[in-house]
């Protein structure tokens, strides 16, 4: 009996990593669909269907239960719609856990399309994706970085889809009126700007937040060159001092890097003192984490592995989902 519930409980796990592909894939396809006027709206829902789908998902793995329910003595009673089926939580309490795994500008992101969500499912709106777009890039690249660090670089989608081409030109003026959201109806520009107000600077131009990346035309001057559609601009570079402060430019910069002993050091000194170099190597095994491909970290002078920001992030990420045995 006891392992026909735990194939149970992990066959519904897969059903809603699975969904959640799907929701997410094909909100996506329909944003990316010039024939589609609706684009934007449909993507919020959407998304907010697969992140809901994928901690679903996530909780299930951990045992915790996450439907709603009211504590009577020692049993629970749990609640119920009118046709009797189980409530379970929505996106917003799936973050709001002491136990979520998304990290602060991810779930600022969240929040966002969730506000957002309510606010254009009671008005039709126009153009919004022209305006938003940068949320709504930076909310696909965070799903796809999640679902790959939660269950495994199989159920990544970014190798289902590419770039989506732009085919208009911004101009000055036109990148004036996305500046001012004059396109926006104004209960709806009052709430971006009320959401965005209460962010700080720095949460504020998280890439994690909204993804804001510069675009500019380049006359190729060498063959191997006539391809490329996106130029990488030095933050000295004289256009630089051009661009809007809502716009952020790529920074050719050298990445912050990170012995292991450095890594297991900050756990430490972050209250997970029992996390040691042992744990740490066999995180890294288990995750590949040294094989270049990852991205987590890089061979300096072909003697010393080094690691990344981002791998700290899943590493403390790890502690804090394990807190028990490592504080």
């Amino acid at each position: 009996m006891a392992g026909k519930r735990i194939r149970k409980w992990g066959s519904i796990k897969d059903e809603l990593i699975k969904k959640s592909r799907e929701a997410a894939l094909a909100a996506v396809q329909i944003f990316n669909n010039p024939g589609i006027t609706f684009k934007a709206e449909s993507y919020v829902v959407l998304m907010i269907i697969s992140w809901t789908y994928l901690l679903h998902a996530y909780y299930r793995s951990q045992k915790t239960t996450y439907k709603y329910y009211t504590q009577n003595g020692n049993r629970k009673r749990y609640d119920r719609t009118k046709h009797g089926a189980y409530k379970y939580w929505e996106l917003e309490r799936c973050l709001n856990d002491k136990d979520s795994p998304i990290d602060k500008d991810t779930a600022n992101n969240l929040r966002f399309l969730i506000g957002l969500r309510h606010e254009i499912e009671h008005q039709m709106t126009s153009r919004i994706d022209d305006v938003l777009s940068a949320r709504f890039q930076a909310c696909c690249l965070n799903y796809n970085g999640y679902i790959k660090s939660l269950f495994g670089e199989k159920h990544g989608i970014d190798k289902h889809l590419s770039f989506s081409l732009q085919f208009s030109t911004i101009d000055d003026e036109q990148k004036e009126l996305l500046e001012e959201y004059e396109d926006l109806p104004k209960s709806l520009k009052t709430y971006v700007l009320n959401f965005d107000e209460g962010l700080t600077d720095e949460e504020y131009a998280s890439q994690q937040y909204a993804y804001r990346i510069l675009f500019v035309p380049k006359a190729a001057n060498r063959k191997n060159q006539a391809d490329r559609v996106i130029e990488f601009v030095k933050a000295d570079d004289p256009l630089a001092s051009k661009i809007n402060k809502d716009y952020t430019i790529i920074k050719e910069a050298e990445k912050a890097k990170y012995l292991p002993s450095q890594i297991v050091e900050m756990m430490n000194r972050e209250g997970f003192t029992k996390f040691n170099m042992y744990n740490h190597t066999q995180l890294w095994r288990k995750h590949d984490a040294q094989n270049p491909k990852k991205g987590f970290g890089v061979m300096v002078a072909g003697k010393h592995w080094h690691w990344y920001e981002h791998w700290v992030r899943l590493v403390r990420e790890h502690c804090q989902k394990h807190k028990a045995r490592y504080e």
